[in-house]
């Protein structure tokens, strides 16, 4: 049985905390972005492949599955990570860049879930989980495309999550509700714990990943005091 989890759009926020959460946890880890030359620290800390692809090629991710599977197994973990935002007034949204956000945010969305279907169903086990935002359900003045593409992403995760869930594929949607810290980006001293911790959303999707399948999540919210909702 495979013991591989894929990280895909990996970098060093969430994702970086999360390949660190699972490689402890004992999963062999399989990093893959656009550009691999950001991932060389963590690949390199935590013993990981990294696998260069756009998640928004179809050619490109099913490379991406089958150097992966040939490598490492079949990824029993699949998370998809990546997303693009393009702001502005409606009126004056340049067409290819909303495309082009759709693509990446909810597109690739769905030809990474296909592909990690497919092996999982074979396994006979997996879990595909996809990383939301406040988009995914707030519409925001001038973020037309990114509630357009967080919005198709958690339709497509419910939808495939009422399919797949009998057949022992646990899908779930995180929605992330607000600001994530980064070594660039802290709260001020007046509001201590106001932005998210990396490590603290990567071991909520620890827990989400190791619920019995007869109590399993579908979609749960995360954020800081400070977010109202």
């Amino acid at each position: 049985m495979s013991n591989t989890a894929l990280i895909v759009g990996a970098g060093s926020g969430l994702s970086a905390s999360l390949a660190r959460l699972l490689k402890k946890e004992g999963f062999t880890v399989a990093l893959a972005a656009r550009k691999i030359d950001k991932l060389t620290g963590l690949s390199q800390e935590i013993g990981s492949l990294s696998f260069a692809s756009d998640a928004s090629k179809p050619d490109d991710v099913n490379r991406l599955f089958h150097e992966v599977e040939e490598k490492l197994g079949a990824p029993e973990v699949v998370i998809y990570n990546p997303s693009w935002r393009v702001r502005g007034a409606f009126i004056e949204l340049d067409p290819a860049d909303v495309a082009k956000t759709l693509e990446i945010t909810a597109y690739g969305g769905f030809l990474v879930a296909q592909a990690a279907a497919k092996r999982q169903l074979a396994l006979g086990k997996g879990a595909i989980f996809f990383t939301g935002a406040s988009a995914s359900v707030k519409g925001y003045p001038q973020s037309a495309p990114f509630a357009m593409g967080k919005f198709a992403l958690r339709g497509l995760a419910q939808s495939i999550a009422r399919e797949l869930a009998p057949q022992n594929i646990h899908v779930a949607h995180f929605v992330i509700d607000g600001a994530i810290r980064s070594a660039t980006r802290q709260e001020s001293p007046d509001k201590p714990d106001s932005f998210l911790d990396p490590d603290a959303i990567a071991q909520t999707y620890l827990n989400i990943l190791r619920q019995p399948r007869n109590a399993w999540t579908w979609e749960v919210e995360l954020r800081p005091w400070v977010e109202p909702f």
